[in-house]
């Protein structure tokens, strides 16, 4: 079988397209070649900034043969009917075969489609591939009809076998396909032809190009942290600038720079945002002083110089961008000394949405709920005020309106700059926290606070306004909003009733702690725990504190996991169901209580004694929040439920004894139902 190598080449493609194109590429690729019948072994993409390739091993030399049966109508049917579908099917009267049916006599047709050479596949599927790539952006150029992301300029098409390659034919707006490509744009020499993927990687490394953008990427961090470690210094990581530099380059060269005295005492952050954004470099750090004092750079090209010339010319690139960090940052420090209420009186004029007022606005309502949320999170009430007040000040300065992705953390240094408490200082940057599902929670109080005043205003003020979340949109990141306050609640181990912090969002309150649910559900079920224990408990009073909800779930979670926790769900639903059978047929509801006199059989006494003791136990640990110790002694009386049910019939003659069980059924019920509604437990 043979093996199928497609090239396309053409002007740089950036980088932040790349790697979706390469998957793109094969899945377009793979599956039209899977639909025309034509299977393969394996697949892999690959991108470099001047070339999209894919490489497919093990392809059948053609399509199979396809056998069709089709249905017609019946013999006795009208002719236009018969004529219809020998059009259909391609075929002639007497090419029919005709069969016995239960309503007659039936024309059925055979139609056998002969296989296909794997190169005329091969040949339709690229040619729509490129025709309809799904690029994000793309350009026509030149005469033709054809949008490529930048000018397409060569096609390497190739099927390898064991005899020799096989170039299918493909002519796409003038650019022919072939078994030619070229190197580095610089260093490359002439075009070469490549009869195999081997054969092409190999002449592409010794044309200076590395075609797996993962190789360059880790040659590049090789590189890059043995300079660094030569000088006793660190690469600052970071995966995704490394990705980023590793699609601009097809032959990585690594060089180390210095950065100019004058700037060497910039908050790192600052420069090593400045240098990431602007210049795509890498940042350098002394372990010993913690400063950023060098930066990585990645040249496209070897120079006889090894590199000097560059990097003088990124030294002095970087140098003016870093005058301007040094002059914003000078600017700020001056405005915050001289006091952060003038950044906060500007937010004034700053509007958060035109519905919700202005930035400054909302840091009021911020303030407000931090004053009720304090006690909660054991922070001092004065002191949350403070915080919350300044929290996001920095909004207003010229860093973070260069660089808004250092908001809260330049708050932070202007707020210690002003004289603030350094806790006072750290939740103008911790407030924003977390962020995401793999952020880190916040722990000090008043950083807590902030955070949870400032994610229950946004989630209570577009609740307010009915701008929710709807499907897949999330303008205002609500759902991150959310799940940011359950995290920090639940791993603060803090207690509150949510409900009581949700007055702003009006009538909707209630629609908003759904919201809290079901983004909770989500959370829980990404720990392993299923869906319908949450709604079990979910069922229970309280299920606005969700930190107290959580471990109700926790523990049931638990018990369920065990053999008597599975098999005390199935006694307690074919309680309930007799009961509801029972119920229904008789019009009353058993809630009257059992009277152990009326007990026939041992079993049945059992079950009296057992629910007596249990719903006493299960009640104390519950009033002290012994979810673990409620839910074992729930589980408990697996063992007296199912004796019962295996000793006596519920529904017997005796009236009384009937009436008696089921109302011992409905104790049942309520002993188990104080734990958690069993009857939303599948299975």
């Amino acid at each position: 079988m043979p093996d199928l190598l497609i090239e396309l080449f053409s002007e740089e493609i950036p980088a932040r397209m790349q790697a979706r194109a390469a998957e793109d590429l094969k899945k377009k690729m793979t599956d039209g070649m899977v639909e025309a019948g034509l299977t393969y072994a394996h697949a892999k993409a690959f991108a470099t900034p001047r070339r999209l390739v894919l490489a497919v091993e093990g392809v059948l030399d053609q399509s199979p043969t396809l056998k069709e049966e089709r249905k017609g109508p019946r013999v006795d049917a009208p002719e236009k009917a018969l004529e219809g579908f020998l059009r259909g099917v391609g075929l002639t009267k007497d090419q029919l075969e005709i069969r016995d049916e239960k309503k007659g006599q039936v024309y059925f047709a055979m139609i056998e489609t002969p296989g296909r050479e794997a190169a005329a596949i091969i040949a339709e599927v690229l040619e729509h591939t490129i025709r309809t790539f799904p690029w994000p952006k793309s350009m026509r150029w030149g005469a033709g009809s054809l949008r490529w992301v930048r000018p397409l300029h060569s096609i390497i098409c190739l099927l390898t076998r064991e005899d020799g390659a096989e170039v299918v034919d493909l002519d796409i707006d003038g650019i022919k396909s072939g078994r030619a490509t070229r190197g580095h744009r610089f260093m490359g020499g002439d075009a070469f032809e490549v009869n195999s993927f081997d054969d092409y990687v190999a002449k592409l490394k010794k044309a200076k190009v590395i075609l797996d953008p993962e190789e360059r990427a880790e040659s590049i961090w090789h590189d890059a942290t043995n300079m660094a470690f030569a000088q006793g210094m660190e690469v600052v990581e970071d995966r995704g600038l490394l990705a980023e530099v590793a699609g601009l380059v097809e032959w990585p060269v690594v060089l180390m720079g210095e950065i100019g005295a004058d700037f060497l005492n910039l908050p790192p952050e600052v420069l090593q945002t400045s240098m990431k954004e602007h210049q795509k470099f890498f940042s350098v750090k002394n372990p010993k002083t913690g400063r950023i004092e060098k930066f990585v750079t990645v040249a496209n090209i070897e120079t006889r110089d090894n590199g000097a010339t560059i990097l003088k010319g990124n030294q002095k690139v970087l140098a003016a961008r870093l005058s301007d960090a040094k002059f914003f940052w000078e600017n700020d420090l001056r405005t915050a000394k001289a006091g952060i209420d003038k950044w906060v009186d500007g937010l004034g004029n700053v509007t958060f949405h035109n519905k919700l007022g202005s930035q400054k606005e909302r840091i009021e309502r911020i303030v407000a709920m931090a004053a009720e949320l304090a006690p909660v999170a054991g922070a001092e009430v004065e002191a949350a005020q403070t915080a919350a007040r300044i929290a996001k000040a920095d909004l207003q300065s010229e860093m973070v309106f260069e660089f808004p992705e250092l908001q809260g953390l330049m708050g932070r240094y202007y707020a210690e700059a002003a004289g603030y408490d350094a806790d006072v200082a750290r939740v103008c940057q911790e407030h924003y926290s977390p962020l995401g599902p793999s952020d880190d929670v916040p722990t000090a109080p008043l950083s807590v606070t902030v955070a949870l005043a400032d994610k229950l205003d946004t989630l209570t003020g577009f609740w307010a306004i009915d701008e929710k979340p709807t499907g897949s949109k999330d303008p205002f990141a609500l759902r991150r909003a959310a799940l940011g306050v359950i995290r920090l609640l639940l791993e603060n181990d803090l207690r509150m009733s949510l409900l009581d912090h949700l007055s702003a969002a009006g009538e909707a309150k209630g629609d908003l702690l759904s919201f809290f649910h079901d983004r909770l559900k989500v959370y829980l079920k990404d720990q392993g725990i299923r869906h319908d224990i949450i709604d079990a408990c979910l069922a229970m009073d309280g299920a606005d504190d969700l930190t107290l909800l959580v471990k109700r779930v926790r523990a049931l979670s638990d018990v369920l996991g065990t053999e008597d926790g599975v098999n005390l769900v199935q006694g307690y639903k074919r309680a309930a169901n007799i009961l509801a059978q029972a119920e229904a047929k008789d019009g009353v509801e058993y809630s009257f209580g059992a009277d152990p006199k009326f007990a026939e059989v041992d079993e049945e006494k059992a079950l009296f004694d057992a629910l007596t003791a249990a719903s006493g136990s299960i009640k104390e640990a519950l009033a002290s929040e012994d979810f673990a110790g409620a839910m074992g002694q729930m589980a408990a009386l697996r063992g007296p439920i199912d004796g019962f049910f295996t000793a006596v019939q519920v529904n017997t003659d005796n009236e009384i004894v009937r009436r008696n069980r089921l109302n011992l059924l409905s104790q049942i019920r309520s002993t188990c139902g104080q734990v958690a509604d069993l009857g939303r437990i599948e299975g």
